[in-house]
This record gives structure tokens, C-alpha cells and sequence, in this order.
């Protein structure tokens, strides 16, 4: 049973995403938050699986609520909800730990999809609205001294293909197609790359891959 966290500081928000999610078999959720303190209070007791994290709320927002979380070395994962206007706080969700972003305006079966793919280990960085923003934040985003720095020595040159493809928005099906391996390869290569690179999840791997320079926005 996957079991979510609904924050968001409008109530009748709240009560559709809880009602939606809770139709499903295999998803429950076990509580509701109204503000950043009470998601991460709520996050530490309950130990949700997700958590739906709206990012414009009054006193303590979504990413300092996902950057607590983060910090606390909990195994929730935080799926951002976000708008489609490139907003600033959502690069900041990234940096901040945040596994993935769904836009309010999405359809129920892909909301589903999304919690889904959170809860079983993915990133949500597929769709074409998530790559724009990952890109949006690598043009922008002053360059920081304290980057973490790849040494490309250690990773072999098909981790490094797969590396650029995790980067580009990929799943793990999708980069199997494109460097003609077997699904199961794909992953391993993955697997191996969040262990070498000492990342918690792909959002992280996207990041080391655009502060390092192993790509560059727009590159393919």
C-alpha cells in the first residue's frame, strides 16, 4: 500500500486530491497538511511513502517543507505540485530534494501514474513540462562554487551515456530503446550511477549531470 501525505494550504484542494487518490486499491492517504511546518510535523510521525507538496503556502512553503524533509533523512519522497509558470520555487524544490513535479492541472489517471512512478523509486521527469523546467533552472541558476563535481573517471562510458540520458527526462524504458539495451540493463546502469555518484534519487542524478557540465541545457 503506498501511503501519501496531501499539503496544500486550500482546504477544498486538499479534500479533491484526498478523495481522488483514496478511489485507488493500492494508495491510502493517511493525513492532510495545511503548511510546510504541519507537512513536515505530519511527514516525521506518519512516515508517508509520498508526499503531495503544493509550494506557495502561507508561513513555511513547500521547499523549505522538502528541504526539512530531505535533511531529516527520511524515506518519504516529496512530489511537488506545481503551476506550468516556471516558477523560481519549483528550481528550488529540485535542489532541495523534491523527487518530481505534477502539475495542479493534470488529469486523475495522471496523477495516479505519478504517485505511482514516485513511490517505486523513479523520478517524475519525463514529461515534457518537467524537462523544460530542469532546463529553465540550468540556464538560470548563478553558477555555484560548491557544485559537487563529477570525476568522470570513475563512471565507464556507457554509465555516462546513461548519465546524459537520465538528465535528458528519460525513463528507464526509454533509454533501454535509445542505447539498445535490455530494460533490466538500463536500470542496473541507473542503480550503479546513483551509487557512485552518491545521489538519493534520478532528480539528484539530473542535477549532478547539469552542474557538472556532463550536459548542458538543450543538448541531446
Amino acid at each position: 500500500m503506498i501511503r501519501v501525505l496531501v499539503v496544500d494550504d486550500q482546504a477544498l484542494v486538499r479534500r479533491g486530491f484526498t478523495v481522488l487518490v483514496g478511489t485507488e486499491s493500492d494508495i491510502e492517504v493517511v493525513g492532510e497538511a495545511e503548511d510546510g511546518a504541519k507537512a513536515v510535523s505530519l511527514t516525521e510521525r506518519l512516515r508517508p511513502d509520498i508526499v503531495l507538496m503544493d509550494i506557495r503556502m502561507p508561513g513555511m512553503d513547500g521547499v523549505e517543507a522538502t528541504r526539512r524533509i530531505t535533511e531529516a533523512g527520511l524515506s518519504s519522497r516529496v512530489l511537488i505540485l506545481t503551476t506550468f509558470d516556471l516558477d523560481e520555487y519549483v528550481f528550488a524544490s529540485l535542489l532541495a530534494g523534491a523527487s518530481g513535479f505534477l502539475l495542479k492541472d493534470t488529469q486523475p489517471d495522471d496523477l495516479i501514474a505519478a504517485i505511482r512512478v514516485v513511490a517505486g523509486g523513479e523520478s517524475l521527469l519525463a514529461p515534457r513540462a518537467t524537462r523544460r523546467l530542469i532546463e529553465e533552472y540550468a540556464r538560470h541558476a548563478p553558477h555555484d562554487p560548491n557544485a559537487r563535481a563529477v570525476d568522470l573517471d570513475m563512471l565507464t562510458a556507457r554509465e555516462e551515456e546513461v548519465l546524459c540520458a537520465v538528465a535528458r527526462g528519460l525513463s528507464n524504458a526509454e533509454i533501454a530503446a535509445e542505447l539498445y539495451m535490455s530494460h533490466a540493463t538500463a536500470k542496473t546502469h541507473v542503480s550503479r550511477l546513483l551509487t557512485k555518484l552518491g545521489a538519493r534519487d534520478r532528480a539528484q542524478l539530473v542535477m549532478v549531470a547539469y552542474e557538472s557540465g556532463v550536459v548542458t541545457p538543450g543538448s541531446h
